[in-house]
Formats: C-alpha cells, sequence, structure tokens
C-alpha cells in the first residue's frame, strides 16, 4: 500500500482515537462532578420542595413557583454568601414588582411597554447594587408584573414567595452545615502550589539561562489572580455559615487567621511577578554571574519547599500538627531571609542587586503569613 493510501487511513483513526479519550475524560470529569454534588443536590431538593409546600399549603398560595426557584438560587452551587443571595432574591423580587406594577399604572400593557419597564428596571437595579442576582429578580419580577396577571393573592404574593424560599434556605445552611473551613483549605493549597512552582521555574529559568521560562514563570503567577478571588469569596461564605451555624462558630478564628494569611499570600503573589519580570531582564543581559546565578537559584528552590509545608500547615486540620508545620516553614524562611543580602549572594553588578532587593519585600509576605508580625519579619533580613 502506498505511503499516501496509509496515511489517509491512519488520519480518522487517530481522530476517532481522540475523540473517544476526549469522551472518557468528560465522562470521568461529570461523574466526579456529580458524586461530589450529591449531598448538595440532596439538600436543594428538600429545600425547594420544603418551601413550595409551605408556601402552598400554610400560606395559602397558588403554585408558589416562586418559593422553589429563590430557595434553588440562594443555596445553588455558587461560593458567593448565601446571605447576600437570600436578600438579593428577596428585595429584588419586592422591589421589582412595586416597579412593574407603578409602571403598569402609568404606562398600560403592551409589548412596548414591558421593554420599557424591562429597560428601566435593569438600570434601576445597577444603580442600587452591583449584584447580578439582584439586577436578574429586580427585571424579571417587574417584566412579569407587565406581561402575567397577577396571583390570587395580589401581585406581592410572588415577593412573599421568594422571602419563604431565601429563609427556608437559610434554615438548610444552619441546620445541615458543610464543614467552612474546607473549601478555604482546599484553595489556600492550590494557591501556594502556583505560588512554588512559580519560584521553581524562575529557578529552572536561571540555571538554565532562559528568560522565556521567567517570562513563562511571570504569566503563571498573573494567571493566579482568579485562585484569589475565589478564596476571598469562599472566605466570605464559609465566614457567614461559620457566624449563622452553632456548630461552626468556634472555627471562626482559624478562618480569621487564614483570611489574614491569604492577604499576605496575595502580596507575595504580585511580588513574584514583579520579581520574575526583573529577573527576565537579568537573564537577558547577563547580570549574574555564575556563583550568583547558583546561589539565588537556590535560594528560590528552598523558598518553594518551605511554602510547601506552608500550605501543609494552612491547610492542616490538627491544631497541633497544624502549629508544628507553620512553625518549621518559619524556621526555614527565616534562614533563607538570613542569606539575602547581594553580598552574601555572591551579586556584584547592580542589575544583579536588583534583582535581589525585590525578593526581599517577597520573603517578608511569606514570613507574615505564618504568622509573624511585620516588624520581626523585616528585622529577619540582613542589614544593606
Amino acid at each position: 500500500m502506498p505511503a499516501s493510501n496509509r496515511l489517509d487511513g491512519m488520519a480518522p483513526a487517530a481522530g476517532l482515537s481522540a475523540g473517544r479519550r476526549f469522551l472518557r475524560g468528560r465522562f470521568r470529569t461529570g461523574m466526579i462532578r456529580s458524586r461530589n454534588s450529591l449531598i448538595p443536590a440532596i439538600q436543594m431538593t428538600v429545600c425547594a420542595v420544603g418551601a413550595y409546600a409551605f408556601a402552598e399549603y400554610v400560606l395559602g398560595h397558588s403554585g408558589p413557583l416562586f418559593a422553589a426557584t429563590s430557595s434553588l438560587i440562594a443555596l445553588g452551587f455558587s461560593r458567593e454568601p448565601r446571605l447576600r443571595r437570600v436578600l438579593e432574591v428577596g428585595l429584588g423580587c419586592t422591589i421589582g414588582i412595586a416597579v412593574g406594577d407603578l409602571l403598569l399604572h402609568w404606562l398600560g400593557a403592551g409589548i412596548w411597554q414591558a421593554a420599557v419597564v424591562l429597560l428601566f428596571s435593569i438600570l434601576l437595579a445597577r444603580f442600587l447594587d452591583s449584584g447580578n442576582i439582584f439586577t436578574t429578580q429586580l427585571a424579571l419580577q417587574s417584566l412579569l408584573v407587565v406581561l402575567l396577571p397577577a396571583p390570587s393573592g395580589g401581585p406581592f404574593t410572588r415577593s412573599i414567595d421568594a422571602v419563604v424560599g431565601g429563609l427556608f434556605a437559610l434554615l438548610v445552611t444552619i441546620l445541615t452545615p458543610k464543614d467552612p473551613r474546607r473549601e478555604p483549605r482546599r484553595d489556600v493549597q492550590k494557591l501556594l502550589h502556583e505560588l512554588a512552582e512559580v519560584l521553581r521555574e524562575c529557578a529552572g529559568a536561571l540555571v538554565n539561562s532562559d528568560s522565556t521560562q521567567a517570562w513563562h514563570a511571570l504569566i503563571r503567577g498573573r494567571n493566579c489572580q482568579p485562585l484569589v478571588d475565589g478564596m476571598r469569596q469562599s472566605l466570605r461564605a464559609s465566614g457567614e455559615v461559620a457566624t449563622l451555624a452553632p456548630a461552626y462558630r468556634r472555627h471562626r478564628y482559624e478562618l480569621d487567621r487564614l483570611k489574614q494569611s491569604l492577604d499576605f499570600i496575595d502580596l507575595a503573589l504580585r511580588n513574584s511577578r514583579v520579581f520574575a519580570r526583573r529577573l527576565t531582564s537579568a537573564i537577558n543581559h547577563a547580570a549574574l554571574s555564575d556563583e550568583a546565578t547558583e546561589n539565588i537559584a537556590e535560594v528560590l528552590q528552598e523558598t518553594a519547599a518551605a511554602i510547601d509545608e506552608l500550605s501543609l500547615g494552612l491547610a492542616e486540620t490538627h491544631d497541633g500538627v497544624r502549629r508544628a508545620h507553620l512553625r518549621s516553614a518559619r524556621q526555614d524562611l527565616s534562614e533563607i531571609a538570613l542569606r539575602l543580602h547581594p553580598k552574601l549572594l555572591e551579586v556584584q553588578r547592580l542589575e544583579g542587586e536588583t534583582v535581589v532587593m525585590l525578593y526581599r519585600p517577597l520573603m517578608v509576605d511569606l514570613l507574615e503569613a505564618t504568622g509573624m508580625d511585620a516588624r520581626e519579619a523585616r528585622d529577619v533580613l540582613p542589614a544593606l
């Protein structure tokens, strides 16, 4: 068989194999996601059905769909704090009905009136608050008031149903809370892993004299910002759960400590990006001698290992083990900080000295993330 025919036959087979691998990967990912979502899904189902039944059989509302939908929105799978979502649903629904009813009285019913009401409602919602759920609820309720007949109990029956759904969501949050420390712990591990890898890539760039690799480290550091934002959201939601649920109020101090550590980790990430950018220039201009390159690369590798230890400490569940990891990370980082002087690292040129100077604030941030006082962390660094 000619080579061209064999290649033509292999192409569809390779494409089919790649398609099967893609589908298997998607199936496995979907199964894992579904398995992890089983308990929240059961909670959402019970909450929605319970809110609907309460509004229908206790309050006497006919078809209270908004009781069920608002409870689903308030619980959901989002990291946003549930209390905020409950308030956004309830207030958005109430204000939306009031606005829609008022404009309906002035403008009358119809398609163009609905368009005017919707546009005005969206702009009013954005003026009052930046929440997406608040905007959606206010605009939707205004539109429904204009387009649909009012329920038998009056237009504000929907608002009462939305409040009922939100209260059921809060009740589920209080009675069946998950450990509020779980997501922040997982998030801080991801975040510190990325920071450690940024420093390892910088070390590799030095050893290989590869400025492109240092630039890749900079890009990787920039891509960490969504992780920081996600952890801030999870900490807000976890703090809310710890406040509402009596069983987890004792964990509020640990969540506060994680929040403080996150602030310093965020600063360390920002400083790592500045450092990687300057390192790219130093490599391009051959500003570091072989001895300085070896010393700084060693510092970067050791710092990455200390960050791994810090990650274990911040994510640890047992208090005694957590303290031991943090103490070990603090000691390792302090030993590294004592060497952060251009002369000690055998740096001679001005541009090489700048690299070392930019690394010092990053080390202070990491020491503060372990729980060290700011002044004590600065005093660890050798005097210039």
